[in-house]
């Protein structure tokens, strides 16, 4: 976005906050009493996004993020390598490993450790995937997996940081932030980024909440945790005892002191704060009907593997379709549990038994509803796993490994790429994380160049100031 564009927004929003003739909680609460179409007439400039118009066609118009917080295994999961279980248990040879970052296995003897999963071939396409995705392996021809992934981040946190907001560096804004900041939301009554979290079969690394922050963009921008059992998100209900009207009243009334208060500091937190009161309002409507499950018929819910509102992965992909349904731009799923020093074997596959079916669910499902093609799906970690052993487990590892896509212009039943024989390097179209965001942004309709914004100086963007390519053999 340029400078001149920064000053039309800036305009636009003083505009809306000193002229507004409608009270600030009205359209909010007309939204709440009916009248949908009064609502959408007072939503602000900025949530149409900076990048209007698109800067070409989009494939897509929303991404659902698959996150498998802790670095799957690619060795167990989506990258066969019939060399490395003839090498088990030999040395690792040092060519490939000298003078490479290793986490937990420096100075250690570094020996193979085969595959241990067994690996078949499936679909009409012939995609290798291991016995751990029973329900996975039905919808190869779907995916385009990806078996050259890189990464510049050994350790859990900083490399979530990394794919997260394509920096290192913490306090940038996330994916999902530039994507509605870009875009804007394409619905009125939810937060255009929601996140939603579920945990079990492994190691849980923890997630820290500036994953999905909005950094120097307005905060309006950050992801909102849902969380699919007890109350959705947290003190949305009106308290009790207080009707609409009392707190319509409430509204308006801060409303007008945030007006006051921005036609003397011109500062755009006070845009975010009117535009978040609103949005909680319609909220109070909306969240109850999203959780309300009892319009999925069983054979939707036989299909999840799920009655919903348990707090699974599963749950958490039902509701994932639903507010992609409903309009949200970005819907960032994490589940904590494939950290396996140990125990790979088995850690595994019980952690691939609780994300098999609502992954394989949620792309059949929006398949069926003829939403697949506009929604783009990503299923990967932070990281991959070594090919040498850690006791019967497997150290972290950032030079080659797997994550797959779906949907929204991706070509299905194709693999890209690939690692050498052991699965240590990425030897065959090398793809760097930064050229997932790059490809995503193009798929969205934005060029990742040309979405910016001005920060400590620099015109600063998801893809960073390093290469991103648009890998365009990966679209359709």
């Amino acid at each position: 976005m340029n400078h001149l564009q920064h000053l039309e927004n800036l305009v636009n929003r003083r505009t809306f906050l000193s002229r507004g003739g409608v009270g600030v909680g009205a359209a909010a609460f007309t939204a709440m009493l009916g009248n949908t179409t009064a609502a959408q007439a007072e939503q602000s400039q900025d949530s149409l996004g900076v990048v209007s118009p698109l800067h070409h066609a989009p494939k897509a118009k929303r991404v659902i993020y698959l996150c498998q917080a802790g670095g799957p295994s690619h060795l167990e999961t989506f990258d066969y390598k019939p060399k490395l279980t003839e090498m088990s248990g030999k040395p690792m040879p040092e060519s490939f490993t000298k003078g490479q970052p290793i986490a937990q296995l420096q100075n250690k003897a570094l020996n193979c450790l085969g595959p241990q999963r067994t690996f078949k071939q499936y679909g009409e396409s012939g995609q290798w995937i291991s016995d751990v995705f029973p329900h996975m392996s039905k919808i190869a021809d779907d995916m385009c997996i990806i078996n050259s992934a890189t990464t510049d981040q050994i350790n859990h946190d900083p490399a979530h940081t990394l794919i997260n907001t394509g920096s290192q560096i913490s306090g940038r804004p996330s994916m999902g932030s530039w994507i509605t900041y870009g875009l804007g939301q394409e619905g009125n009554n939810l937060p255009g980024f929601v996140v939603l979290t579920s945990v079990g079969g492994g190691q849980n690394q923890p997630i820290a909440a500036r994953q999905w922050h909005s950094g120097f963009l307005p905060s309006r921008f950050q992801g909102v945790p849902f969380h699919s059992s007890g109350d959705p998100v947290l003190y949305v209900k009106r308290p009790s005892g207080v009707s609409i009207e009392q707190q319509a009243d409430v509204i308006n009334a801060i409303g007008d002191l945030n007006k006051l208060r921005a036609g003397i500091s011109h500062d755009p937190e006070i845009a975010t704060r009117i535009a978040q009161y609103e949005l909680a309002a319609r909220m109070q409507a909306s969240v109850p009907e999203l959780m309300n499950l009892s319009d999925e018929s069983k054979a939707t819910l036989d299909l999840y593997g799920t009655d919903g509102g348990d707090g699974s992965f599963a749950s958490n992909c039902l509701l994932a379709r639903r507010l992609a349904e409903r309009g949200v731009r970005f819907i960032h799923l994490y589940h904590r549990g494939w950290d396996h020093h140990g125990g790979v074997k088995s850690g595994v596959a019980n952690t691939a038994k609780l994300v098999d079916q609502g992954t394989a669910a949620l792309i059949t499902d929006l398949k069926q509803r003829d939403m697949l093609d506009d929604t783009l799906v990503i299923w990967g970690g932070e990281f991959g796993r070594t090919p040498m052993a850690q006791g019967d487990g497997r150290d972290h590892h950032i030079k080659g490994f797997s994550m797959w896509m779906a949907g929204g212009g991706i070509k299905g039943g194709m693999t890209y790429g690939a690692t050498d024989e052991f699965g240590y390097n990425a030897v065959e179209n090398p793809f760097h994380i930064r050229d997932l965001h790059a490809t995503m942004l193009h798929l969205l309709g934005i060029d990742h160049e040309r979405l910016s914004v001005r920060f400590q100086g620099l015109d600063a963007r998801l893809t960073g100031v390093e290469p991103a390519h648009v890998v365009k053999d990966l679209l359709t």
